[in-house]
């Protein structure tokens, strides 16, 4: 089977977003012509296994193993094609094979859109490619290049989607797939139901020369990171700010600016990045939100990010709060 790779720009930098802006052309209004599309001979497939792409090439700059529409896949069901959109070379399709099962991988394998170790790709979806592999899409936040990236990112996002969203919210009622992938319409009732996303605010807290970090009950000894929350309905993004920072850690914050935005897949996020103005520094952890929270200076950060810090760990490379942590250390918000 051929490896139809489209073409890509070069990888991104240390602390760069992953997942955002890989210049993916998604052509909303060809979506209807989704099945006409898919029957080209350029058209190609992205193909998803449990929430994790098809991918090929050395595992620290992998990139996507792209395959031809045409193929017979396993596991692969009805209504499991979403249409992605163009990259200059042909359609670009997502495609769910999740009910393909390998020898022992039930038994081992959390299912559908949770973490998991790398799945060798079955034969005939490899074809002569030794390294075709279905790698956990977190492992690989900081090394797809920025299409791949915000390809894989996607496809995950609305495969995971539809996996979950089987049925109408209104009258119960088994949906189906329409407009590409990007629509589930109820046949009982009409009603037309869209993925979801979820705003997420996260924030650069900081008072003079410090920053507010936290730390998260179940994460791995070390590690802290900025504080983050989910948005309430009928909230502004300031007010989420303000309202995350003083329910987990009582600190009170004044001016609050929006600096960047990045789309997190797990399981369908949007982190949207922020700076806000300590105006006190007392700290009163709410235990059933953070197990710590504390204010590092810069010359700590610049500690933490070259590893020497005697207590806390660098932020993993890809995700929104070492990419803002970085900037607040370069001077670099405006």
């Amino acid at each position: 089977m051929t490896d139809q790779t489209p073409s890509r720009p070069a990888p991104p930098l240390p602390y760069a977003l992953g997942f955002a802006g890989g210049g993916l052309a998604r052509h909303a209004e060809r979506r209807s012509e989704a099945a006409a599309l898919a029957a080209r001979p350029d058209a190609t497939g992205l193909v998803m296994w449990r929430g994790r792409p098809l991918v090929t090439g050395p595992a620290d700059a992998p990139g996507l193993a792209w395959r031809p529409m045409s193929a017979q896949l396993p596991g692969a069901g009805d209504g499991t094609r979403i249409y992605l959109g163009d990259n200059g070379d042909g359609p670009l399709f997502a495609l769910d094979i999740s009910d393909w099962s390998p020898d022992g991988a039930l038994a081992a394998d959390p299912g559908p859109g949770r973490a998991g170790e790398d799945q060798p790709a079955p034969p005939d979806l490899a074809g002569p490619d030794p390294d075709a592999r279905f790698t956990d899409l977190r492992a690989l936040t900081s090394r797809l290049d920025p299409f791949d990236a915000e390809v894989a990112a996607t496809a995950k996002e609305v495969l995971e989607w539809h996996r979950t969203h089987g049925f109408c919210a209104a009258c119960g009622a088994a949906s189906e797939l329409a407009d590409g992938g990007w629509q589930r319409r109820c046949p009982a009732c009409g009603r037309a139901h869209f993925p979801r996303t979820d705003p997420v605010v996260i924030m650069l807290v900081t008072r003079g020369n410090q920053l507010l970090l936290g730390r998260s009950p179940g994460w791995p000894e070390g590690f802290y990171s900025l504080l983050a929350g989910f948005m309430e309905p009928g909230e502004t993004v300031e007010a989420a700010v303000r309202r995350e920072v003083a329910e987990e850690t009582g600190v009170a914050c004044g001016a609050v600016r929006l600096l960047n935005s990045q789309p997190w897949p797990f399981p369908a996020s949007l982190m949207i990045g922020c700076i806000a103005q300590a105006t006190s520094t007392a700290i009163t952890l709410d235990p059933a939100e953070l197990d710590d929270a504390l204010w590092v200076s810069r010359e700590e950060l610049l500690a933490i990010f070259a590893g020497t810090h005697p207590t806390i760990t660098a932020p993993r490379h890809g995700a929104i709060a070492g990419h803002l942590m970085h900037l607040w250390l370069a001077d670099r918000l405006d």
